[in-house]
């Protein structure tokens, strides 16, 4: 944007067979910019394959204490994407590895950056909406070639319902004994139902997505839960507080102590807990 905007991130795909290119600005290489440029190869081209990466930690990981003792391969969050839709990940060690798409690196950079300039271009809504209506369809025109092979190794591409499904975080939590599930600093209180419910001490799956929309799982079932929101600071001497979950509110008969040592308001109790 040079002075026009914020300093970005252009994600970019090409197409190792045709040279043709796809690609979004964003504001940092994060794991949803990866996916969205991602999804959008898909929307356009079907399933690649495999995708050529760089070693960062978005893509690729090395292996933590435990999954070396257990020979475990490491996954990255966009690697489990990816392995959902079949896609093999290639860590590439050198530029050279890479060499069609950094090659239209350097192609963007002298002609892209030009272009958004002569059109008055200021945030990246509006380079997205120029690459998406006029840039990328000039570029591919201009720049891709027929494949060696007239065949297409794309798989056919999922309906927007199944990828929706596919693009979420995923990580593993263990249930309290009050049946608090602590999540990004957010404790979400499980309820108990009559068929499915996750036992104190089990492991569940939170998944989020990138609205921020959050789903617990236990063996495939889906969990209903509610977010314990904080109590009023005033209330609780200007402390951080949550309120107490029912199990513990009822418990209690003076000050005590939840799981983790949390500070909590127990509003029927009108007393501070430690």
């Amino acid at each position: 944007m040079e002075e026009r905007g914020q300093r970005g991130c252009l994600m970019h795909m090409v197409d190792d067979a045709t040279t043709a290119a796809l690609g979004r600005f964003s504001e940092e290489e994060t794991i949803w910019a990866a996916a969205a440029v991602l999804r959008g190869w898909i929307e356009h081209y079907g399933v690649p394959r495999a995708l050529y990466t760089d070693w960062k930690n978005v893509y690729v990981r090395s292996p933590n204490a435990q999954e070396r003792m257990r020979g475990e391969v490491p996954v990255t969050q966009f690697g489990r994407m990816c392995a959902q839709l079949g896609i093999r990940i290639i860590a590439a060690s050198s530029p050279q590895a890479k060499g069609r798409v950094e090659r239209a690196h350097g192609t963007h950079q002298d002609r892209l950056v030009k272009k958004l300039r002569l059109a008055g271009i200021a945030n990246y809504d509006q380079a997205n909406a120029y690459l998406d209506e006029h840039y990328l369809g000039e570029h591919n025109r201009r720049y891709a070639r027929p494949a060696a092979e007239a065949a297409d190794y794309h798989r056919r591409r999922p309906t927007a319902r199944q990828l929706d499904q596919v693009f979420w975080l995923e990580e593993e939590r263990v249930v309290s004994e009050d049946w608090v599930v602590r999540y990004n600093h957010r404790l979400l209180q499980l309820e108990r139902q009559s068929q499915h419910w996750a036992p104190a001490k089990s492991r569940v799956l939170v998944r989020e997505n990138e609205a921020g929309k959050i789903a617990i799982h236990y063996r495939g079932q889906r969990l209903l839960f509610r977010e314990l929101k904080a109590a009023s600071k005033a209330l609780s001497g200007g402390r951080d507080v949550v309120e107490c979950t029912p199990k513990v509110r009822q418990s209690i008969k003076g000050p005590a102590t939840l799981n983790g040592g949390e500070q909590c308001w127990c509003p029927d109790k009108s007393i501070p807990v430690n």
